[in-house]
């Protein structure tokens, strides 16, 4: 037995270096186009809390998204620009057609649970939870209010979408303080940034 420790122990050691491989792997995606998805517009205003209205916010923080990637080095595609509605099966249709793309798209939320606060991120395929870890950390380090973690969501451009994609709660207007940060510009620019860095943090260039 003694003589075959060296062996088994040099089998353990393999089998860790390759789990360690492949979980630093996973940690990384191939992509060269963002599609960034503004939540509601138009007819659909989304959340209506303390003076603010989702649709006017998700398009401010997706333009904002649009820049940093831009700066550096990504291509991105809009699903809206303007306040206008778009059928969420006509966002996923529009980023399927992306060739080498993420998907991404930005929201506020709001509860009749008025303390709750923080942004959540929303993932269904094990590729889209690898982006949305990276963004959750990314606004946990760099937002006040911080992140609720990421969560499984079988929302409809999540289902419908065929690459890495993520939902982004980046608040709750329900609560006062919050929506207090969110109607800043600054506030908002620190969420897109964040929102930026945790795509690039996985981005296999």
């Amino acid at each position: 037995m003694p003589a075959r420790l060296p062996r088994i122990v040099a089998a353990a050691l393999a089998l860790m270096l390759g789990g360690l491989a492949a979980d630093a792997a996973a940690q990384t995606l191939r992509f060269s186009n963002v599609v960034i998805d503004a939540g509601h517009g138009g007819k659909d205003g989304g959340s209506v809390w303390n003076g603010l209205i989702e649709k006017k916010l998700c398009l401010d923080i997706a333009k904002r998204v649009e820049v940093g990637l831009k700066s550096r080095g990504l291509k991105t595609t809009m699903t809206r620009r303007t306040d206008t509605f778009v059928e969420l099966s006509q966002r996923a249709r529009l980023a399927n057609r992306v060739p080498s793309s993420i998907f991404v798209s930005v929201h506020f939320n709001g509860s009749r649970k008025t303390l709750i606060s923080g942004g959540e991120v929303y993932y269904r395929s094990a590729r889209g939870r690898v982006l949305a870890s990276a963004i959750s950390r990314s606004i946990k380090s760099r937002v006040t209010g911080g992140t609720r973690g990421i969560f499984h969501g079988n929302y409809k451009v999540l289902r419908e979408t065929q690459m890495p994609a993520v939902l982004v709660e980046c608040g709750y207007l329900s609560n006062k303080r919050e929506a207090a940060r969110c109607a800043t510009p600054e506030h908002r620019h620190k969420l897109a940034e964040a929102i930026v860095n945790g795509i690039l943090a996985v981005w296999a260039r």
